[in-house]
């Protein structure tokens, strides 16, 4: 019975020997396509942050002047919001985005840069709308100062 059991044994491991593994195909990232996306330009007195999502908004990709190394009073800069909106152009270009929403938001001065710029990086801007907030009387300002 033992020798039965070690030839079966064997030859089941001489089985698995001759067969030959074929390695698995990685599958690839299939990037979707996507027509129509949104920009969120926040621009602050200190920073611009350019985001740009699809239309349900998950974001495709960012940049900040931070991020391309400018400091200081630099990041707010007009110039340092052109070379941001051409950053984030590129790394959202691998999704074939050809419309964008535009939605701003703050006072910053590099504004009005940051939309001129994404026009001029083959974007069809098809909205511009200015979300900065604006309070209605909300917080008590504080008491004069005594000198």
């Amino acid at each position: 019975m033992e020798e039965i059991k070690k030839a079966k044994e064997k030859e089941g491991t001489d089985q698995k020997s001759e067969s030959v593994e074929v390695p698995k195909k990685k599958k690839r990232k299939i990037r979707h396509h996507i027509q129509k996306g949104q920009a969120h330009i926040q621009c602050t007195y200190n920073n611009t942050v350019i985001t740009i999502a699809d239309i349900n908004g998950a974001a495709l990709g960012w940049s900040s002047a931070g991020l391309l190394g400018f400091k200081g009073a630099k990041k707010a800069t007009p110039y340092a919001a052109t070379q941001i909106a051409a950053d984030v152009a590129e790394k959202v270009k691998k999704y074939g985005i050809k419309e964008l929403e535009v939605y701003v938001k703050g006072v910053g001065s590099g504004r009005e840069a940051s939309i001129r710029s994404l026009a001029n990086n083959g974007f069809n801007l098809v909205l511009i709308k200015d979300i900065t907030p604006i309070p209605h009387n909300g917080c008590r300002p504080r008491k004069p100062r005594r000198v």
